[in-house]
């Protein structure tokens, strides 16, 4: 979990770079080819909308669940722009971490004046 802290540590580095360049009020897709760029930039493995299958009877479904961002290969990121996070989106995220057996998945509202208060880390106990 060590090498999943390290990378969240940056990623929320740069998501705050990123709010603090567009402020908030704009679309998910925006804040989302920002922090991508910026992820790619600063060096990380980063993979957009990558497709997440479900393993049903041993055969592998394509259900169309994207995840927005995935760094390193360890961490989920679920990008959102919204009055305020739901119960729903957690549940999602966790569903994501489930289904791909990662550890640690960071929910980010980039729709707050700060962003600290934005972003959740969801750690995946299954």
């Amino acid at each position: 979990m060590e090498l999943e802290n390290s990378l969240a540590t940056k990623v929320i580095g740069l998501a705050i770079k990123v709010h603090k360049e567009l402020g908030p009020g704009l679309l998910e897709s925006a804040y989302q080819e920002c922090l991508f760029y910026e992820l790619k930039k600063s060096g990380l493995f980063v993979e957009k909308e990558k497709p997440l299958p479900i393993f049903y009877n041993g055969i592998e479904l394509e259900c169309g669940y994207r995840l927005d961002l995935f760094v390193g290969n360890r961490i989920i990121l679920e990008i959102k722009s919204v009055k305020e996070l739901k119960d729903i989106y957690l549940a999602q995220l966790l569903t994501y971490l489930k289904l791909s057996e990662c550890k640690l998945g960071l929910l980010i509202n980039f729709n707050t004046l700060l962003l600290k208060d934005g972003v959740k880390r969801v750690i995946n106990e299954y």
